[in-house]
């Protein structure tokens, strides 16, 4: 979605505060010239500023989305005293991940415009929004529409990671992108389990009387990432946001391709993190009679796709990602009918072992699938230069629109948690248990990986080279 602008190269070697304008007391002097492509720049001082902000992005955005994950934790506190039954609690956590998936876009977009140590601060401070009222208005007697705002404004921090990524893309050289956003997204993604450790801790020792302690719990931490982001982070020169590259990636195919395979990865992901605990609870109530019995285990599957989802970055670099990919959404398709299987004969250890499974493979999916974008449009720049394009006009409309469509593939992707947490919602209102959204689940990703082998894998004149 962003990109630098060219800056001339200075006569002399320059620092990064060398043109800098006089900053205010107590404050680093603003970056005016920032070349990470330069690799006298990089290694002298470019690359300590990169890794300073990347530190610090990482936390703030774990903390961001600790607090979309929220009410994956709070439905196990809301027992009989708060009169909500299980296909309301499945309400409360679709709500922030649709808002989650609504603001991932203009998140992106406001790196640009603000600057990405300023949207930083503010994005962190934006989370105060839902803890605060959180921490107050958790008990019994709240009504069930003040729960649903509450929980809608957790979506909040669902934005963040849009930013994040936004901002740290323009901080390393191409041939470091990989890494940086691959430590900056899996720092991010486990804020999933920590929230819900946190909930364990919560209900093994105040107990479920106290859902409020959660939000608490993170109040000071949403002040150190905005006190942290306006003390080591920076803003970038040259930052803009490319004029019509969101319209041309929404008239371009690729876009939509990409945005429903990202539903099935990053979708599953973020739907079961927000469901496991409600629906372990409910498939297996003999063996999990009390929240804090569900608690220990479910964050075990958040924990395993956040820790595996470099790997498959990694494979994608090696393999292909298209290939990984589709032998992923195999996989996955295998996971969700194991799960499936698992339910109907109540084995609790297959039924475990079929969700970790897709944690484990919707995390490899995420690595991969974001792999694949960056992909596609150099195998379409190398095609049209073949074809006699201006070489530097056709990489940077690739930039453009590969910039464009990790941006709203990001946005679509987010709201497969909603589809997850609504398709069991439906699947228990109807039948009392969850085999239709299990094999909701096993169409969506049979979809996916038929869908990936005849657009990026069939032979033909027009396969994408190494996609």
């Amino acid at each position: 979605m962003s990109t630098l602008a060219p800056t001339p190269t200075p006569t002399a070697t320059p620092t990064p505060t060398a043109t800098a304008a006089p900053a205010a007391a107590g404050r680093r002097p603003a970056i005016t010239d920032w070349r990470p492509e330069d690799p006298e720049f990089w290694r002298t001082t470019g690359a300590p500023i990169a890794r300073r902000n990347l530190y610090v992005s990482i936390f703030a955005e774990h903390v961001g989305f600790s607090v979309w994950s929220l009410w994956s934790v709070t439905v196990l506190f809301l027992g009989p005293a708060y009169g909500i039954d299980p296909a309301g609690k499945f309400l409360l956590t679709a709500v922030p991940a649709a808002l989650g998936a609504v603001l991932r876009l203009p998140y992106t977009l406001a790196v640009a415009r603000f600057g990405g140590r300023n949207w930083t601060i503010v994005s962190a401070l934006l989370l105060l929004v839902p803890a605060v009222p959180m921490a107050v208005l958790l008990e019994p007697g709240v009504s069930y529409p003040t729960l649903m705002v509450l929980a809608c404004l957790t979506g909040v921090g669902g934005g963040n990671f849009a930013s994040s990524m936004a901002n740290i893309n323009l901080f390393y050289p191409d041939r470091l992108k990989g890494r940086a956003l691959g430590l900056n997204a899996g720092g991010g993604n486990l804020g999933v389990p920590a929230v819900q450790l946190v909930g364990l801790a919560v209900l093994a020792t105040a107990g479920a009387a106290y859902p409020r302690l959660v939000p608490a719990v993170y109040l000071p931490l949403i002040v150190l990432a905005a006190l942290a982001a306006a003390r080591w982070l920076d803003n970038l020169p040259g930052a803009r946001n490319e004029p019509g590259a969101l319209r041309e990636a929404v008239r371009e195919p690729h876009t939509w391709v990409m945005s429903l395979l990202y539903v099935g990865t990053f979708g599953s992901f973020i739907g079961f993190g927000f469901a496991f605990g409600q629906v372990l609870q409910l498939q297996f109530h003999d063996r999990f009679p009390t929240p804090v019995d569900a608690a220990w285990l479910t964050f075990l599957g958040p924990l395993v796709g956040s820790l595996i989802r470099p790997l498959g970055g990694q494979l994608a670099d090696r393999l292909g990602g298209a290939r990984v990919t589709f032998w992923n959404f195999v996989a996955m398709a295998a996971g969700a009918g194991l799960v499936l299987y698992a339910a109907r004969e109540r084995s609790l250890p297959l039924y475990l072992a079929g969700f970790l499974s897709l944690f484990v493979f919707s995390g490899i999916g995420n690595g991969s699938t974001y792999k694949m974008i960056p992909a596609i449009f150099r195998a379409r720049t190398a095609a049209a230069v073949d074809r006699g394009a201006d070489p530097v006009a056709a990489q940077r409309r690739g930039r453009r629109l590969s910039g464009a469509l990790i941006g709203i593939a990001g946005a679509v992707g987010a709201s497969g948690g909603v589809l997850v947490n609504v398709a069991f919602r439906q699947s228990f209102l109807t039948s009392g248990n969850a085999d239709a959204a299990y094999l909701a689940f096993i169409g969506w990703y049979a979809l996916s990986f038929v869908v990936t082998w005849a657009v990026y894998l069939r032979p033909g004149p027009r396969r994408l080279a190494g996609v």
